[in-house]
């Protein structure tokens, strides 16, 4: 079953999400939860969106927006992350963003090592992590190595469906979305894969491990495998056929 969404910011002001949840429209959520390599840099509205979602009974995600051009620039910003989302639960991914020109630049090599550095540190940490690029940038800037480890947040506009060929969980398929309780365009997203379920059974972003989750949803058809390792701990699984 695909799962519907949005991914917001400070860019999208105040946002009232007892109307975003009523809307109907969105079954989870993916925030900005800050940039660049200091605390100091967390997003403006990130501790409000998330209060709310939790308030509102809505799932959330997180990403954290790269100006690294270094592998260590990366631990440090995953450092910055790990700060700012201490003591909250994801029930989806957290992902790393790697799209600034001046990183692109440095090739193909240099972004795949900015991007694992960024990934194993949060690996490291408990949490389950993802990649978050568009799809021309994925497959020219990331290694097969890194897009098949970790899991993808592809962003595709413009067309009925993407035609990225890696796995990939969750595609943004628009920046132009209208959702009630939002003022102006939103991205919106479809998600593929019952990460809840798996992040929660596995103990991982935030969540104290369990046998069982409550509320959890009949086995769909899959494809597209992935493999991810925590701590020494490997969680496979495959994303739902789309």
């Amino acid at each position: 079953m695909i799962k519907y969404g949005i991914d917001v910011s400070k860019h999208q002001g105040d946002i009232e999400w007892i109307k975003v949840k009523n809307s109907g429209k969105v079954e989870f959520a993916i925030l900005r939860a800050g940039y660049g390599n200091s605390i100091s840099q967390k997003d403006i509205k990130f501790e409000k969106h998330y209060s709310e979602c939790v308030k509102n009974n809505i799932p959330v995600g997180a990403y954290w927006y790269s100006y690294a051009m270094s592998e260590s620039e990366a631990k440090q910003e995953a450092n910055a992350f790990l700060q700012v989302i201490k003591n909250k639960q994801f029930a989806y991914p957290v992902y790393f963003d790697l799209e600034e020109p001046k990183q692109l630049a440095l090739g193909k090599a240099k972004c795949s090592a900015i991007a694992k550095a960024f990934l194993e540190k949060m690996e490291k940490s408990g949490y389950f992590v993802g990649l978050y690029m568009s799809k021309s940038h994925l497959e020219t800037y990331i290694s097969e190595e890194i897009r098949n480890k970790y899991v993808v947040w592809v962003a595709h506009y413009g067309v009925s469906k993407t035609n990225y060929s890696g796995q990939f969980g969750i595609w943004q398929k628009s920046d132009s979305g209208s959702v009630s309780g939002i003022s102006g365009n939103v991205d919106l997203n479809e998600c593929y894969f019952n990460y809840p379920v798996l992040i929660q059974n596995a103990g991982l972003n935030g969540f104290a491990k369990s046998v069982t989750v409550p509320n959890s949803e009949p086995e769909q058809k899959q494809e597209k495998y992935f493999s991810v390792s925590v701590d020494n701990k490997t969680y496979s699984g495959t994303l739902a056929e789309k």
